[in-house]
């Protein structure tokens, strides 16, 4: 009889792990819709609403852009300078208790404003996410083209 209600205990947390995963992994895809979202209507206060409170931004070919007021101005440079319609793919998603990491592709079109040139858009992408007050955050993000000019 013990058996049977540790087995049983057992089956009911290891199907309460995997619902909480199945959670998390819906709220971080989410999450990432609401960054392609802000990055297409170039709104930097939606942008950094979406991160943590000790942010890192790596953009290709720039430094690291590290803490709030960093990230937000190099967000603010990249709407000064270009109008994004990119659409992202998630291709995996880790959890490990309060951080997480997403591996995705971004494709579409890049307007460059001074000009009003078009180009295609593609990149890879690594995120790392933070669970703070009970939500995921962006915490360190990363990307580098798949679409050389």
């Amino acid at each position: 009889m013990n058996y049977i209600k540790v087995a049983t205990l057992f089956i009911s947390l290891l199907f309460g792990f995997s619902s909480v995963a199945k959670t998390d992994t819906t709220q971080i895809k989410q999450l990432i819709k609401q960054y392609e979202t802000a990055l297409n209507t170039s709104k930097t206060s939606d942008v950094l609403a979406l991160y943590s409170q000790q942010p890192i931004f790596m953009p290709q070919h720039a430094p690291a852009q590290i803490g709030r007021e960093a990230v937000q101005n190099a967000y603010n440079h990249v709407f000064n300078t270009l109008n994004l319609n990119v659409e992202f793919t998630v291709h995996d998603i880790e959890i490990l208790g309060d951080t997480a990491w997403g591996r995705t592709s971004s494709s579409g079109k890049t307007t460059i404003l001074a000009n009003e040139a078009s180009v295609i858009e593609g990149n890879n992408e690594l995120f790392i996410f933070k669970k703070e007050a009970g939500e995921w955050r962006i915490h360190q993000y990363l990307f580098a083209t798949n679409q050389p000019r």
